[in-house]
């Protein structure tokens, strides 16, 4: 189910949201490793729905969870968990791990402007709160011991509730196709998922239970730590469309098991970035650091991509819709993203007539109603191409526009391309303080301004020289100056 399909589209604008709190739950990452394009996605995805549902005056409270704990290699009930496997591999502690790479993710996040959740916890930090959900599992009768671990009985939630209604996957078809696990014999079906599991004698992270020392099953947390800070019944569960089986799949079944009620309202999935059509993913190993596209390091980029061209990138495709990698669609992306810079930059600068000559607010009114559309990024980006469109042509003396028109062409770009897009003129710098690097540049072309006003064109050459030797590329005007970087 997806929120802005069964709400927004019958235009009801968030009447069945929980007031006045909503909650907003987000897979976070495993971090093991430095954050790649495709964990970018969801980040960027959800920080447009957070800035939109604030937008529009909801209090919401926006946990976004990070495992450190409990993660197996295959995404299953086998194999190493993959911060410890790291940990044993580099000799490190595996909390060291997991500091070193989710300082280098918030580190990334700043860089993409995703602004930081209400509340971010840690798996490892709450396994009291997972023990506490395994016991009321069993208590339940849909979940049982065996050899120190614990596990949930998928075949009897099944015959009492329904295993697959998010997924769509039908249970029978799931037994069947199952294959025999080496180890896995304590199972009383392939299908049944791992609440708790017994730490093997190797096994660096574990703690003690009522059942064995050892550590949480991965499904366990989001169901764990989205009750405690939002309660049984939330708004909207958010993450990869990846997630959909068997993650989310099993947070359905955790919660009816333990509540008796399904805790979340809406479900919104973002879908993948492929290469060459398959998944970007660490377990793939066709992935791209966000570190490789920000200095261009990869062997498949052919130059560094800044933070804001890749967030550009990302949202001139629907979330929901696959997007293929390529140089050429982020080098397009990076034309896109400069064009409506420069034209945001030129508002105001623009020469007004008296009288209004654009409908600049049913501009606005189109942004609005594609946000409210299942979050039609692409679609607002159309409309503020429009309004660059409107702006070029008053800069060319092609059209004229009132002061009003250029005060509603400000409160547009300011609303949907920096305040709900997130976008901004960091990508020509790599950082966010264009702002105050454009005034100092501003204010030496008006220092050359005057030069020129008193004939002093010695001063007045020596400016334009120097800053055209430091790749700017200024235009006189009869209003005064343009300027840009050049590329």
């Amino acid at each position: 189910m997806n929120i802005y399909n069964t709400l927004h589209r019958k235009k009801e604008k968030f009447q069945a949201l929980h007031p006045p709190l909503v909650g907003l739950y987000v897979c976070g990452p495993t971090v093991y490793g430095d954050a790649h394009l495709g964990h970018a996605r969801p980040a960027i995805s959800f920080d447009v729905l957070f800035r939109y549902l604030k937008h529009q005056g909801y209090k919401v409270r926006y946990v976004r969870n990070i495992t450190d704990v409990g993660h197996l290699e295959n995404d299953a009930d086998e194999g190493e968990d993959k911060i410890g496997k790291k940990a044993r591999l580099e000799e490190l502690e595996p909390m060291e791990i997991v500091q070193f790479y989710l300082n280098r993710y918030h580190q990334a996040m700043d860089l993409l402007n995703v602004l930081p959740p209400s509340i971010e916890p840690h798996a490892s930090g709450h396994v009291i709160e997972q023990i506490v959900l395994v016991e009321d599992l069993l208590k339940s009768g849909y979940a049982y011991e065996s050899a120190g671990s614990v596990y949930f009985d998928v075949e009897k939630y099944n015959a009492d509730h329904h295993y697959g209604i998010l997924s769509g996957r039908n249970i029978e078809d799931m037994l069947g196709s199952g294959r025999s696990l080496d180890g896995q014999a304590e199972k009383r079906n392939n299908i049944d998922f791992a609440l708790w599991k017994k730490a093997s004698p190797e096994h660096i992270m574990r703690w003690p239970s009522p059942w064995s020392e050892g550590f949480p099953g991965w499904h366990l947390e989001c169901t764990a730590m989205s009750k405690k800070y939002l309660g049984e019944c939330f708004d909207i569960h958010g993450g990869g469309m990846d997630l959909v089986f068997p993650h989310h799949e099993c947070e359905i079944a955790q919660s009816v098991a333990s509540t008796g009620k399904e805790s979340v309202r809406y479900w919104m999935h973002n879908n993948m970035i492929t290469i060459n059509g398959q998944k970007m993913g660490k377990s793939l190993g066709n992935f791209i650091t966000l570190q490789d596209f920000f200095e261009g390091t990869h062997e498949l980029l052919t130059q560094a991509y800044s933070p804001m061209c890749t967030r550009f990138f990302i949202l001139q495709a629907h979330y929901r819709s696959t997007l293929d990698f390529s140089n050429e669609a982020l080098q397009a992306s990076e034309k896109g993203l400069e064009r409506l810079m420069e034209a945001y930059r030129s508002i105001d600068k623009l020469p007004t007539s008296l009288e209004q000559t654009q409908d600049i607010a049913s501009l606005k009114s189109k942004c609005y109603d594609a946000m409210d559309d299942d979050l039609n990024t692409p679609i607002v980006l159309s409309h503020l191409f429009e309004a660059a469109r409107i702006i070029n042509s008053s800069v060319a003396g092609q059209m004229q526009l009132s002061q009003e028109n250029k005060e509603e062409l400000k409160d547009l770009f300011d609303i949907f391309l920096l305040e709900l897009l997130g976008l901004n003129d960091s990508h020509k710098r790599g950082d966010a303080s264009y702002e105050s690097f454009s005034k100092a540049v501003d204010m030496l072309l008006n220092m050359r301004m005057e030069a020129k006003e008193n004939k002093d064109w010695a001063t007045s050459d020596k400016i334009r020289k120097e800053l055209t030797s430091f790749g700017f590329e200024i235009k006189d005007s009869k209003d005064g100056f343009e300027w840009k970087l050049s590329k």
